[in-house]
């Protein structure tokens, strides 16, 4: 990574000042942890997925969207992958999780978006459904939809977001490039004071251990004390949660983890846990009112579960030893970690409702303080 250094360090030379603009960590040489990314740094990178958003900054005031996840390219009824959840800390609205709970798999598109579209994205979600080849015969559909209130820079209340959002966010989900930033559901997001938004990274595992990959997409909206490889970056910066004793850390944080690592929901829920761990590395503290939510999911080709028929099938499935999870752990705590903070590095400031701005993450200053 030395050699993407290489230009700032001929501009100092030079006495020149570098530019720095919005983008991923490892443009600026920083590493999280100690496996290697995929060849995007993307959940896409988990073969199989694809992703696409809806963003909606209209006026002075709608600064919000919609980011769908399509866990795999078949019929997510027909063939359910999967999955588990863990809440770091429920206050939110994570709809579908108690299905998932109860029955270990999901059998829609994941959809993120603003705290009171929730319902926009339910119906998106089902009219999509429904619509799908061979679900004709389709009369309940577990959606899931994700949430963060993005309030503060958005006209909320207006509930901006249609179902024909979240049907567009399906219909431009692709799996050759995945925005961050300011873009679709992260459009109108804060994280640690700073502009927060869309983030994606991910890691790769040896041969030795599989060649499995662990993708992490976010949605970033709370507060805390920003850290990168433990530098104190919202203390030196002078921005965190409770400087003042006024300031709010509550917030909330959509986590999805994707992973083609054939694991079970029973596994899949221990490699959700570990996703906050990812979180707490960058001083994120799941504050009362955050809505700190993990969503893990495996889309192993031979694991996918068929919709049941009406005669009696036994399902046979392949999973890796619990000695062998530890890897998947350690791959999804860095990836969880470095989507986060790439969110930050890629948004940009934001002008909303109200003519509230807020900054994006200074990132000249940043470099700084982690050159020191």
């Amino acid at each position: 990574m030395k050699k993407q250094l290489l230009p700032i360090i001929i501009f100092l030379f030079l006495g020149i000042q570098p530019i720095f603009s919005q983008g991923k960590l490892r443009d600026y040489g920083i590493e999280i942890g100690v496996m290697q990314p995929g060849i995007q740094n993307s959940i896409l990178d988990v073969t199989g997925i694809k992703v696409g958003h809806v963003t909606k900054i209209e006026g002075e005031a709608i600064r919000t969207g919609v980011t769908a996840i399509l866990p795999h390219h078949g019929n997510l009824f027909q063939l359910k992958t999967p999955a588990a959840v863990f809440v770091g800390n429920g206050f939110g609205k994570l709809a579908g999780s108690t299905q998932i709970e109860e029955l270990g798999n999901i059998e829609s598109p994941i959809i993120l978006t603003n705290t009171l579209s929730v319902a926009a994205g339910i119906e998106g979600i089902i009219q999509y459904t429904l619509a799908q080849k061979g679900n004709q015969d389709v009369q309940s559909v577990n959606a899931i939809v994700g949430e963060t209130n993005d309030g503060l820079l958005n006209d909320i209340r207006g509930m901006h977001v249609s179902k024909t959002d979240v049907l567009q966010a399906i219909e431009n989900a692709n799996d050759e490039f995945l925005a961050e930033g300011n873009v679709g559901a992260g459009t109108g997001t804060v994280c640690f004071g700073f502009k927060g938004g869309i983030g994606t990274a991910s890691r790769k595992l040896p041969p030795s251990l599989g060649e499995y990959t662990v993708g992490v997409l976010v949605q970033t909206n709370f507060g805390g004390v920003l850290q990168i490889n433990g530098a104190q970056i919202g203390k030196e910066l002078g921005q965190y949660s409770f400087k003042n004793q006024l300031e709010s850390a509550d917030g909330s944080c959509m986590i999805v983890v994707a992973t083609d690592a054939p694991v079970g929901e029973r596994n899949l829920k221990r490699i959700a846990q570990r996703a906050m761990m990812g979180l707490a590395k960058t001083g994120g503290i799941a504050s009362n009112g955050s809505g700190d939510y993990v969503i893990a999911f495996s889309n192993f080709e031979e694991n996918l579960i068929p919709h049941p028929q009406k005669s009696l099938t036994l399902l046979e499935q392949k999973e890796l030893r619990n000695d062998d999870m530890t890897a998947l752990f350690l791959a999804t705590i860095e990836a969880t970690e470095e989507a986060i903070l790439n969110s930050l590095f890629a948004a940009e400031d934001m002008e909303g409702k109200g003519g509230r701005s807020v900054k994006a993450l200074p990132l000249k200053e940043v470099m700084k303080i982690l050159n020191k």
